[in-house]
């Protein structure tokens, strides 16, 4: 089958009928026309995709009763997308990307351009779909979902540090006072950036800072004054694993991941908010799609993306819902039925210094920037 060509190694899990949540009360979607009766959907695997499947998968699935088969290689979504259509075969219908590739991929024709007005909910007392998203809009392709960021998780039980505890992003270099191994995004994405900021350089200046000719060499420089105690990850459930398993006393990742170890797990783990950086994650619909399979991905967006869908995601994990009108309805972890509000990027306490993302930089930059950093990596 071709699909499983494309997937390669990537996970693959078939979302079955049974046991698919129930529709909330007063839930109704008009007819899919001419609509394909499954989808492949490629995510981030772990706690967001399940906060996917249990906040508007089940629910539609519920409704309309297709089948949503999940590839959980977002982080390679860029190249996937660039193979299928040279290939003249798509196998996906609907990809979760964060801001700068999705640039990416629609600067390159990989992805189809959305009427977000015609194509989206409005929020319910109206107002369209553009306004109600506001700047999570990063390009006409894109259809957010949320705003998460990439922060630290240190361990609270370190005895090695005598009581202290990092309260500052530049104690991630800070080996004599916080000793122990930590753990970094094999990506210059976020790396560059925290170590300029390390480096002296003003959060506001970093971007302008890594487009000069010695920019990038800069953090570079800064981060090898910890390479030597760094394990480097590729997937977002590794740094709270090696938390959790004490391989490392601080790490990065995704501030939703973070939350799952502390809140869920209970793991002896704390969060370091200084100098988050703020990023937008959405979907994108692969250009080549037929029109049966076109009008499923839009009749799914247009139910996944409403006010209450997105707000209902934020019980599940602890990323900010990216329409203005969900942000009042987030409520109570489904589970653990703690207030989720505190816990998101976007709690005015957590954001007393942060860093936007430029997704027109890396848009711009990620290829040159990729290829410095794994080469000073294999140094």
């Amino acid at each position: 089958m071709r699909i499983a060509t494309w997937m390669g190694s990537a996970a693959l899990a078939l979302l079955p009928m049974t046991g698919a949540a129930l529709a909330q009360e007063g839930e109704t979607l008009p007819p899919c026309e001419n609509c394909a009766d499954s989808m492949v959907i490629m995510s981030w695997g772990g706690a967001y995709q399940n906060s996917q499947l249990k906040a508007y998968v089940e629910p539609y699935v519920a409704q309309t009763g297709i089948t949503v088969t999940w590839d959980e290689s977002s982080n390679e979504a860029v190249a996937k997308l660039r193979a299928a259509q040279e290939a003249g075969n798509m196998p996906f219908d609907l990809v979760d990307v964060e801001g700068p590739d999705a640039q990416r991929a629609c600067d390159e024709g990989l992805a189809v351009e959305i009427d977000h007005d015609e194509a989206l909910a409005p929020a319910p007392d109206g107002t369209p779909a553009s306004e109600d998203f506001g700047e999570a809009i990063v390009n006409e392709c894109f259809v957010p979902q949320i705003v998460f960021s990439t922060t630290f998780g240190y361990r609270t039980d370190v005895a090695e540090w005598n009581g202290q505890t990092p309260d500052d992003i530049c104690d991630v270099f800070d080996l004599e006072t916080f000793p122990g191994m930590r753990s970094l995004q094999r990506s210059p994405k976020k790396n560059l950036e925290w170590a300029l900021v390390c480096d002296g350089v003003p959060a506001e200046e970093v971007y302008d800072v890594l487009s000069t000719p010695e920019g990038i060499d800069r953090a570079l420089a800064k981060l090898d004054t910890i390479r030597d105690s760094v394990i480097w990850w590729t997937a977002g459930a590794e740094t709270p694993q090696l938390l959790a398993d004490k391989e490392v006393v601080m790490g990065s990742t995704y501030n939703g991941r973070l939350f799952s170890v502390i809140a869920e797990q209970g793991q002896p783990v704390a969060m370091l908010w200084d100098h988050q950086v703020f990023d937008y994650d959405g979907w994108i619909v692969p250009a080549g799609l037929s029109e049966e399979r076109m009008n499923r991905v839009m009749h799914f967006l247009r139910f996944a993306t409403d006010t209450q869908r997105l707000a209902d995601q934020a019980k599940y994990i602890a990323y900010g819902p990216a329409r203005a009108s969900s942000q009042p309805l987030v409520s109570t972890h489904v589970d653990l039925g703690i207030e989720m509000a505190p816990h998101m990027p976007t709690n005015p306490e957590n954001m007393t210094h942060y860093i936007v993302n430029s997704i027109d930089w890396w848009a711009d930059n990620q290829d040159e920037a990729e290829a410095r950093f794994q080469n000073w990596l294999a140094q």
